[in-house]
């Protein structure tokens, strides 16, 4: 590829990526669909056993997926920096699975779903949606702790199918690992479903441990006085008051931009 077009395709592809225009934003919201997409997919299709339409439909989204990282990769300023994100480490995981989807049994199927990271580690989604949306600016904490919560609960499901309910793979099965998950997360403890082995209960332990955390985490996200983001120019203080005049910390004077009462 001759030098001019390939620094012009790359001008293009960093507008598209890293832009500021409304065309960034909608073609970065695409990804996100895109990505909103891939997740239902992985989890929808989970519990069934792996078909020629599966692996061709996953093989799809390998190659969308590769070729979004390699495109991020090459704009990258710090590729190293880039290689150790926690959403490019599930990226190179996701890649590698479905690649060797055709050759892999369900066992690995639930690495699939750590794509879902990549929803509340986009810096560029969040900095879209702090602009454009006023509901996310208000509930910033509380969507990304649903989200957080969200892609636990069906990682750690997907988990529990494998290792423990897949004996009769299949719809069912699934939605038995989903529940128990559910009630040992939310420490409901029913106790209709449990594992009864060691390697069920350190498993049981883990999922109460982190569930809870993240769960107590929603609801305080939810429950707590809302704060917007706002970077104090003296003290640095990120999270205020939506109506604040003053920083609470340093008390300098503050202009955070706001569409006044409805």
């Amino acid at each position: 590829m001759p030098a001019s077009l390939k620094s012009s395709l790359k001008s293009r592809l960093d507008a598209l990526y890293n832009g500021t225009t409304r065309q960034s934003a909608r073609f970065r919201y695409g990804l996100i669909v895109f990505d909103a997409v891939s997740i239902l997919y992985f989890i929808v299709t989970a519990p069934f056993s792996s078909s020629v339409a599966v692996h061709l439909v996953s093989s799809v989204f390998g190659v969308a997926i590769l070729s979004d990282f390699a495109i991020r990769l090459w704009l990258a300023r710090d590729r190293w920096h880039l290689l150790t994100r926690l959403y490019t480490l599930a990226d190179l995981v996701v890649i590698v699975v479905l690649i060797l989807d055709p050759f892999l049994t369900h066992s690995l199927a639930f690495l699939r779903i750590l794509r879902g990271l990549r929803l509340i580690h986009s810096y560029h989604l969040l900095g879209d949606l702090r602009r454009d949306s006023r509901f996310f600016r208000l509930r910033e904490d509380a969507v990304i702790a649903a989200v957080n919560l969200v892609v636990f609960l069906f990682t750690t499901a997907s988990l529990a199918y494998v290792l423990f309910f897949d004996r009769t793979p299949g719809p069912g099965a699934y939605v038995d690992a989903l529940y128990f998950t559910v009630a040992t997360l939310t420490t409901t403890g029913f106790g209709d479903i449990t594992l009864a082995t060691t390697g069920g209960k350190l498993f049981s332990i883990f999922v109460m441990v982190f569930g809870v955390a993240l769960f107590v985490n929603l609801a305080r996200a939810l429950f707590q006085p809302q704060k917007v983001r706002f970077t104090c120019p003296d003290c640095g203080l990120l999270r205020h008051d939506p109506d604040a005049v003053h920083c609470k910390h340093c008390g300098h004077l503050l202009n955070i931009p706001t569409e006044g009462a409805d």
